[in-house]
C-alpha cells in the first residue's frame, strides 16, 4: 500500500486526521523529553519522495507533494513551545498518501501519538450532523426546507422560530448573535434550557438573511435526528456513517474519547495538562465527535466521493454548496486572507485558493485543535488533529496545497524565526468553539 503510517510520540489533541487530506487544524507537539528532535518514524513507513507513486498498484498517478519537505516542516512545527501531540493525514486523487502521528498523548508520558490515537473533532462534528440530516432528507423523511417550528426541537428564536428552516439551522442563518450563550454553556448550564431561551435575545437579523456561527442553536440538529429516527444521536451516527465507512475509532461523547486504548489528553498553553471539558459534548451535533486521524482521513475520502454507498454525489453537492457569504471579521492573518470567497454550506465552509475551490472546516475546544481541507474536483486534501491550544499548526494546510499545485514555497507557518511562546492567532479562539 502507498499509505505512509508513522508512529511518533504525540499528545491528545484532536489530530485524528487519518486517511484523506491534511486538515487545516493540524498542530505538531514537541516530545516530552530533553531533545526537541522528533522520534524516528517506523522503518517500514517512510514518506514518499516527490514524484514517487503512493501505491504502485493504483492508478492514482505519481505524488505531487514533496513529503520529505512536508516532514521537515512538521518536525520544525513540533519544536514550537506549545506543541504536544499531532496527527496528520493526506489524500491525493482519492488515494491515501500520508498518515502519521507526532509527539505525545500526554506531556512527559513518552506515550506516542500514532495514527490510531483518538482526539476530539470539536467543530468538525458539525459535518456529521449535516450528513445525517441530508441523508434523511434524501429518503424523504424530512425536507431541508421544513420549518424548524414543525420539528419538535427545544429551539426558540427572537420573533419566533416559524421563518427558520432546517437548512437555515445547518448554515448558521438563524438571526442570532454569533456564538449565542456559549459562555453560559461553558459555565455548566443545560444546553436544552439555553436553547429554549434563545428567543428572549434581541433579534440580530431576520432568519435566512445573515450568517452568525452557533453551537447551542446548531445542536437542535441532534433533536431533529432523534425525532425523525426515534433513536439516540450517537447510535444513528454509528449505524449510518461510522460503521459503514470503517471508522472503528469514531464515537460521539466523552466516554468514547476516554475509553480509547490511546487517546490524546488536552493541554493549555505552556504544555500544561488539563482535564477534559465536557461542555461541548453536551451539544453533540456541534462538537461531540472523536476519532483517530486514520478515521478522519476516511471521513475526508467519503467527502471526496470515494464512498458513494454512504454519501452520494448528490448529498455531497447539497452539503458543500455555498449558501451564505462569511466575509472576514476582525483581525485576520495571512492564511485567512489568502482563502478568498469564504462561504458556508451545510456544516461545511468553502473557499477559493489560487483559483481552486476548497471545502473544509476548523475546530477548537479547550486543549484540542482540528482541521480538514480538501479540493473536491481534485479529490485531494489534508486533515490534522492536535492536543493543545496552539493555532499556528492550522497554517500547514496551505503549505500542503502549495506543494500539491507546484506553487513557490512560502513560510505559512512563519517558522523562519525562533519559536515564540504563543501564537498571536490564539486570541482568535480563546479555547472555545469559535467560528471555525
Amino acid at each position: 500500500m502507498g499509505v505512509h503510517v508513522f508512529s511518533r510520540m504525540r499528545r491528545k489533541p484532536r489530530l485524528t486526521a487519518v486517511l484523506g487530506f491534511i486538515l487545516v487544524a493540524g498542530a505538531t507537539a514537541t516530545l516530552g523529553i530533553t531533545s526537541s528532535k522528533p522520534a524516528s518514524p517506523d522503518e517500514h513507513a517512510m514518506p514518499l519522495e516527490k514524484g514517487q507513486p503512493a501505491d504502485p498498484a493504483s492508478d492514482g498517478g505519481p505524488s505531487r507533494v514533496d513529503y520529505r519537505r512536508l516532514e521537515e516542516r512538521i518536525a520544525r512545527l513540533m519544536q514550537e513551545p506549545e506543541m504536544v501531540g499531532l496527527a496528520v493525514g493526506t489524500v491525493e486523487r482519492g488515494q491515501i498518501r500520508f498518515l502519521r502521528g507526532y509527539g505525545e498523548t500526554l506531556t512527559g508520558s513518552h506515550e506516542p501519538v500514532t495514527p490510531d490515537t483518538v482526539f476530539r473533532w470539536a467543530s468538525l462534528s458539525k459535518s456529521v450532523a449535516s450528513a445525517l440530516i441530508t441523508a434523511l432528507a434524501a429518503e424523504g423523511r424530512l425536507s431541508l426546507d421544513t420549518p424548524l417550528a414543525t420539528m419538535g426541537t427545544t429551539l426558540t428564536l427572537p420573533g419566533g422560530v416559524g421563518r427558520a428552516t432546517v437548512a437555515d439551522l445547518l448554515s448558521h442563518r438563524l438571526g442570532l448573535v454569533r456564538n449565542a450563550w456559549d459562555d453560559r454553556l461553558e459555565a455548566g448550564e443545560d444546553p436544552k434550557l439555553l436553547r429554549a431561551a434563545l428567543g428572549t435575545l434581541p433579534a440580530y437579523c431576520p432568519p435566512a438573511s445573515f450568517y452568525a456561527y452557533q453551537n447551542i442553536a446548531y445542536d437542535a440538529a441532534t433533536e431533529v435526528v432523534e425525532r425523525v429516527t426515534g433513536q439516540g444521536y450517537a447510535r444513528v451516527a454509528q449505524a449510518r456513517l461510522f460503521a459503514p465507512l470503517g471508522m472503528t475509532s469514531a464515537s460521539v461523547g466523552r466516554a468514547g474519547l476516554e475509553g480509547s486504548a490511546s487517546w490524546a489528553r488536552p493541554h493549555h498553553h505552556g504544555k500544561t495538562p488539563t482535564t477534559v471539558d465536557d461542555s461541548y459534548y453536551r451539544v453533540p451535533a456541534a462538537g461531540g465527535v472523536n476519532s483517530s486521524i486514520r478515521d478522519l482521513v476516511l471521513w475526508m475520502r467519503a467527502q471526496l466521493g470515494e464512498a458513494p454507498q454512504v454519501l452520494s454525489a448528490q448529498a455531497l453537492e447539497v452539503m458543500h454548496r455555498p449558501r451564505v457569504s462569511t466575509p472576514p471579521r476582525g483581525r485576520r492573518g495571512s492564511m485567512d486572507l489568502a482563502l478568498t470567497n469564504a462561504a458556508y454550506g451545510l456544516g461545511w465552509r468553502s473557499f477559493t485558493y489560487t483559483g481552486h475551490a476548497l471545502v473544509g472546516h476548523r475546530g477548537s475546544v479547550n486543549g484540542y485543535g482540528s482541521l480538514i481541507l480538501f479540493v473536491p474536483a481534485d479529490k485531494s486534501g489534508i486533515v490534522m488533529l492536535w492536543n493543545s491550544n496552539q493555532y499556528k499548526a492550522a497554517r500547514l494546510q496551505l503549505e500542503f496545497f502549495d506543494m500539491l499545485y507546484g506553487l513557490p514555497a512560502k513560510d505559512w507557518l512563519e517558522l523562519q524565526t525562533p519559536p515564540v511562546a504563543r501564537d498571536t492567532a490564539a486570541a482568535e479562539a480563546g479555547g472555545r468553539e469559535k467560528t471555525r
